[in-house]
């Protein structure tokens, strides 16, 4: 399910695009089906949609499949468009499965869902994208339905590219099957190029890395 924040309502103009950006991906998977299917950086040969390009160099970046960032290119594809839409909004939250595409004038916290962690929703992500968009993608190998080879309870990753955080936060989930991992699984991550920031939660344990402003939720409620 894909949701979206913006000044205005904005259905109609969204409904658009996101038929517009899944019928580029779908044509695409008619005419390769293994794009669909494969967990291993796929070969461009011949022109492709940008988003399709986008998917492909966020995969290969990050050493997963495509459709790895298929949630990302989606959300990012959409909230630029709406965006540069001349009905559309200079505001915008996307948001698809979650991962994020953010466009506020102003900061803004995000918090951390990490399932039955202690730490889950007890800290955030405090970011600025006054100047630029942000995208914050988060993957789970104990909730939701999306496929991780590792068990960490939540890995957020933060960069410019939704595509790209969506891709390396599968990538580096899939390096997490113990607490023991999360040094390496950082370590990993933050050799992606394009990368700013991520975490890594596990149970009671936690890694960070990059630009990041980490805050305890209960200070945003007073």
């Amino acid at each position: 399910m894909l949701l979206v924040h913006a000044v205005k309502p904005l259905h109609k103009i969204t409904r658009e695009l996101v038929l517009q950006y899944r019928g580029y991906i779908e044509s695409y998977i008619q005419r390769f089906p293994e794009f669909a299917t494969t967990l291993m950086p796929w070969p461009i040969n011949g022109p492709a949609p940008l988003i399709i390009q986008d998917m492909v160099t966020a995969g290969a970046k990050s050493d997963v499949g495509p459709m790895a960032s298929v949630a990302g290119a989606m959300a990012e594809y959409v909230g630029t468009a709406l965006m540069a839409h001349p009905d559309g909004s200079n505001e915008v939250i996307v948001e698809n499965g979650g991962d994020l595409f953010i466009k506020l004038n102003g900061p803004f916290t995000v918090g951390i869902y990490a399932g039955k962690s202690p730490l889950s929703m007890n800290i955030g992500l405090r970011i600025d994208s006054e100047n630029n968009p942000v995208s914050i993608c988060t993957s789970s190998g104990t909730i939701g339905h999306s496929l991780s080879l590792g068990k960490a309870d939540a890995v957020s990753v933060i960069s410019e590219s939704c595509a790209l955080a969506d891709a390396a936060a599968t990538s580096i989930g899939n390096r997490v099957k113990s607490k023991s991992d999360i040094k390496n699984a950082i370590d990993f991550g933050k050799r992606i190029k394009g990368v700013t920031g991520l975490v890594v939660i596990m149970g009671d344990k936690i890694g960070l890395w990059g630009e990041i402003d980490l805050v305890p939720l209960g200070a945003q409620k007073k």
